[in-house]
């Protein structure tokens, strides 16, 4: 029987509630945990690959970090989202489910197609694209996934990754850059166009580009400052290699370089010279120094396999509110806040120009009929500053330009593979294993 707390005194009412607070407390703490413990043991185990994509800004790269990091790796997110799913054991680590990674990318690079491929727990055929995307931020999502052969690699079945860089074309003359990149189809010594990593201990720089076109995002964009994108596909990449090399296209899209310097780049040895088209090439067997392009822009947009190795599927069933669907309006809408955030910052540069002029344009050479020698001086008589782009946005300013073959090089590879091995290498009694595909 229910009393009557209507007629109870306060006094009565608050010793009530102090019993009531108690009975609970004890309920709790004797009660036992609904929770079964979850035995991967018994569970059999299936070998799958995963495609997704992720918002490099938003992630210290994605190779997983033992220390702390400023921002979460994506492969931290990841593995953690498969630890909450109960797809994979947290004590084993990212070791202990046999995981493997396409290609690196390091912070601030995007993807749209990575690829990782591991051993999860198989209770039943599961919708991973659903599971996963339920657990993972917006600035990851899976797209698919694919069953696959205990002896597949997500990284040496890869047959080539493809890279986009995008970038506007505001001071840069497209035809020149795609005269300079041409140049790099083929298999060539990129020692001088990545950053070069002692630690890696690599010898071997030769890498095969397939493609590298530079081409316009819309073909239908028009206007002042049309946005183009350079492809780059090859089979294997190295450190910072798509960031260096647009670094020089845009030295070359400006004019301060010509397209020859890639190629004068690339001749590391008399070994790697071609005699009949450009025979009068210097050989540059030490890297100069220079700053790579802006991270924000590039892209791994594919990591290719044959048809026989990968079957990528969905969880999508063809219905309206299938999960294929509610991807695709979640990318649709972060893609939409996007062009309104374009938009906004378009009209903070008009409101500005009514009060403020652009600064004089020197670039491209090719248009403005200018050199370094006859850029001309400030109405106070000082030095012209010139921005070379460095992509998103980015300059590197200075009010002299010096020739990258005229500028201090860094040691030869040799020299400082050596200079590690004896000092710092020294500590380890395990050399790292450079990775492909790292960006």
């Amino acid at each position: 029987m229910t009393p009557n707390y209507e007629s109870w005194s306060k006094d009565e009412l608050i010793a009530r509630l102090r019993e009531l607070e108690t009975k609970k407390h004890a309920k709790l703490t004797h009660s036992p945990t609904s929770k079964k413990p979850f035995h991967f043991s018994s569970h059999p185990k299936r070998k799958i690959a995963i495609k997704f994509c992720y918002s490099g800004w938003e992630y210290n790269g994605l190779a997983y970090q033992n220390g702390p990091t400023p921002l979460p790796t994506v492969e931290d997110v990841l593995f953690k989202a498969f630890v909450k799913a109960r797809l994979v054991d947290e004590t084993g680590g990212l070791d202990g489910c046999g995981w493997e990674k396409c290609g690196r990318t390091d912070r601030g690079v995007s993807a749209a197609g990575q690829v990782v491929s591991l051993w999860p727990s198989m209770r039943h055929e599961l919708r991973y694209v659903s599971i996963l995307n339920r657990l993972l931020p917006p600035t990851i999502r899976v797209l698919a996934w694919s069953p696959i052969s205990p002896d597949f690699s997500a990284r040496f079945n890869c047959k080539h990754r493809h890279y986009k860089y995008f970038f506007t074309s505001h001071g840069l003359d497209v035809s020149l850059m795609q005269s300079a990149a041409n140049r790099l189809v083929g298999e060539h010594d990129f020692r001088n166009l990545c950053k070069l990593d002692p630690g890696k201990q690599i010898t071997n720089f030769h890498r095969c580009v397939i493609r590298a076109q530079i081409s316009p995002v819309s073909p239908e964009s028009d206007g002042d400052n049309p946005v183009y994108v350079f492809d780059l596909v090859g089979s294997a990449f190295l450190y910072h290699q798509v960031r260096h090399i647009m670094a020089v296209l845009f030295l070359v899209g400006t004019g301060v370089e010509q397209p020859s310097i890639i190629s004068a780049l690339m001749n590391v040895s008399h070994a790697e010279s071609d005699p009949l088209p450009e025979p009068q090439l210097p050989l540059v067997d030490r890297k100069p120094e220079y700053q790579m392009a802006d991270a924000l822009p590039l892209m791994l947009w594919d990591c290719a396999y044959a048809d026989s190795d990968v079957t990528w599927q969905t969880d999508d069933d063809g219905t309206e509110s299938g999960a294929g669907s509610d991807l695709y309006h979640q990318l649709h809408s972060i893609h939409q806040r996007s062009l309104i955030h374009t938009v906004l910052d378009e009209h903070f540069l008009t409101a500005a120009t009514q009060y403020h002029s652009p600064p004089p344009q020197y670039f491209p050479f090719s248009q403005t009929g200018l050199t370094p020698h006859t850029l001309p001086r400030s109405n106070l008589g000082r030095e012209p500053v010139l921005g070379v782009p460095l992509g998103a946005g980015t300059y590197k300013r200075s009010a002299r330009y010096i020739p990258l073959l005229e500028r201090k090089r860094l040691d030869h590879v040799d020299v400082a593979n050596e200079r590690w091995r004896i000092g710092r290498g020294s500590k380890y009694s395990k050399q790292k294993t450079p990775d492909d595909g790292i960006e």
